[in-house]
């Protein structure tokens, strides 16, 4: 258990280091992907060739018996989520960061960047039940309050439900934001809860790994727990064939993920310990808006 010193300087150190990466890299990079995306209802109009189907007004279509979509005017400001899968899994690492540790970090980033722009910013944490949250609010003070709050949170369970968070998401924030969801995925069942927030809000699924979940050593006996439910099992190394399959089943869960996402309409960042988690920020903000001026 960390205590409170150590505690108080990983949050400065957070903190520092957030402030500084935003105002030297990733500030610009932020502002061109993102401001000016928040867009708030303003009317129905009949549908006619060429409209989002996304954007289609359903209860409308089926009143009037004509197709409808819904148009929107755009925000002068804009407003982000942070859902954070606090459950047990997160605190696995086999290298210098936890992926709830990591997750703080990126949290951090980008939570400065939209001070920064002055959007903003609100935060859920959630295992198996919504753990913590904090409306969304402006201002640079406000992101240190979260920061803090994260780093100092005790989970009061170690499940995950990731489709109960998007729904609270849906209930708690009505208009369109950008919503980023932090977590290893290692749960089922969310896939129409996913489909429904990314047709509200502008989605990015940020996919937490480490390098042991897909790449076990070569060799020795390995005592693993799942973090979730506590069970304990020993595992061979040495055996090639198991290596492989834990490889193969890494892969094809990444590749669901992804799919999905392609799917539904949201964005994909997926992230591993052992990353430079800025660099590939930044990457994803350039192809991102790179995609975006080709969509115009």
């Amino acid at each position: 258990m960390i205590n409170q010193s150590e505690l108080e300087s990983k949050v400065r150190h957070i903190q520092v280091y957030s402030r500084k990466a935003v105002l030297e890299m990733l500030a610009g990079e932020y502002r061109s992907c993102f401001k000016g995306m928040g867009i708030e209802f303003e009317d129905v109009r009949e549908y006619s060739h060429g409209d989002d189907v996304r954007t289609i007004d359903w209860n409308v279509t089926a009143r009037t018996g004509k197709p409808h979509v819904k148009t929107f005017m755009e925000e002068r400001e804009l407003s982000l989520y942070f859902l954070i899968d606090v459950s047990g899994s997160g605190d696995f690492g086999s290298g210098e960061f936890t992926k709830r540790e990591m997750a703080s970090r990126i949290f951090a980033l980008l939570a400065f960047a939209s001070a920064h722009n002055h959007d903003n910013v609100g935060l859920i944490l959630f295992s198996d039940q919504i753990e913590l949250h904090v409306k969304a609010r402006k201002g640079k003070n406000h992101v240190m309050r979260m920061i803090d709050l994260m780093m100092r949170h005790e989970p009061k369970s170690k499940g995950t439900d990731i489709a109960g968070a998007l729904d609270f998401l849906n209930q708690v924030r009505t208009r369109r934001c950008v919503a980023f969801l932090f977590s290893d995925f290692l749960d089922k069942g969310y896939a129409d809860p996913l489909r429904e927030a990314a047709k509200l809000h502008d989605v990015v699924c940020v996919s937490l790994s480490d390098l042991r979940e897909r790449e076990l050593p070569k060799s020795g006996m390995l005592e693993m727990m799942d973090a979730e439910t506590g069970v304990m099992r020993t595992i061979d190394c040495s055996d090639g064939r198991l290596r492989e399959r834990v490889k193969i089943r890494a892969n094809a869960k990444q590749q669901q993920l992804r799919d999905l996402c392609h799917e539904v309409n949201a964005d994909l960042l997926p992230l591993c310990t052992e990353d430079d988690f800025l660099h590939k920020i930044i990457r994803f903000f350039r192809n991102r808006n790179n995609r975006s001026a080709d969509n115009r």
